[in-house]
């Protein structure tokens, strides 16, 4: 079997960061060419340390590309709140030693796209910006693309407007040029994300590991899930972006809708909406897989099993 190629978009953040693990543990199965970072949960200055200083957690050699600093059109918007002002509070790391790229990651991601012989698949955790801007800059990457998998948008609630998710919110504009290209999407929005909560329970065999990989989930795990337990009323976690992955390791784990998506990028009520057109009534052609559900126990065995083969290495 040969390893899917993927390149890694995000802004970590403490579910980037298990998205890391659980993407950098099988490179038998994903075979990860770079990790492009943007601003988002923090200002682009922590999330391209914070991705490298992953890295030399994981003891991996993956190059980071540091990409877009602000959304296209709208001030930046961050989420220290959540994530806390470095973007992985509730653990210490180190400063890496491992180099910044010095490409910028648009033009990595536009360059690789277009010299690799395999279509490569997105795997999108954070704002969209460094995506957006790859596609207007050069059009033609769009037919090297196998697939985006997106972390992004709401069919119900929103989480940082009543309308919106996150990254979505930070730059609608460039979600907008994402859904419009006419790239295979298949998104991951709240309303799944919402499912993969990290009970005490689940999060057993994870500890049980009891290794530096082990240590450093549980204590973002711990920082960042005493907001969302706060604000939410949840009995853990919601592991947002770790479900992209999840996804590209074993799409089993979910059940999937094909369906239009558009973005609102006019009205700020609603700016950032993911309108999802289930029942057709726009007569739009159904572009994107929506996650509708996922096999939660499924997802946590996979993770652990992640986490337990990065102890080992």
């Amino acid at each position: 079997m040969v390893a899917k190629p993927i390149v890694i978009d995000c802004d970590p953040g403490a579910d980037d960061a298990i998205a890391l693990f659980l993407a950098l543990a099988f490179p038998e199965h994903l075979n990860v060419l770079g990790i492009t970072t943007v601003a988002g949960n923090v200002p682009l200055s922590l999330t391209q340390k914070n991705a490298r200083a992953l890295c030399e957690l994981m003891s991996v050699d993956v190059p980071v590309y540091a990409g877009c600093p602000r959304p296209l059109l709208r001030p930046l918007l961050t989420a220290e709140d959540v994530h806390g002002k470095t973007g992985l509070d509730g653990i210490h790391l180190p400063e890496p030693q491992m180099p910044l790229q010095e490409q910028h990651a648009v033009d990595f991601l536009i360059e690789t796209l277009l010299r690799s012989t395999h279509k490569i698949t997105l795997a999108t955790l954070g704002p969209l910006t460094n995506i957006a801007i790859a596609l207007i800059k050069v059009p033609a990457i769009c037919q090297h693309i196998q697939e985006i998998v997106m972390m992004g948008g709401a069919l119900t609630q929103g989480n940082i407007t009543p309308s919106a998710e996150f990254n979505l919110y930070v730059d609608p504009h460039a979600a907008h040029v994402v859904a419009t290209a006419g790239v295979p999407l298949t998104i991951m929005s709240l309303d799944v994300t919402h499912q993969a909560i990290a009970t005490p329970e689940r999060l057993h065999g994870i500890r049980a590991i009891n290794s530096p990989i082990s240590a450093a989930t549980l204590g973002l795990l711990n920082h960042y899930g005493a907001y969302e337990m706060q604000r939410h009323g949840f009995p853990g976690p919601p592991l947002h972006d770790p479900c992209v992955i999840a996804y590209l390791l074993q799409p089993a784990l979910f059940t999937t809708s094909r369906a239009y998506v558009a973005i609102e990028t006019t009205s700020e009520l609603t700016m950032g909406r993911t309108v999802v057109d289930r029942n057709h009534v726009t007569n739009a052609p159904p572009h994107a897989n929506i996650a509708e559900t996922i096999d939660v126990e499924g997802f946590y065995q996979l993770l652990t099993r992640a986490i337990a083969k990065l102890s080992e290495s």
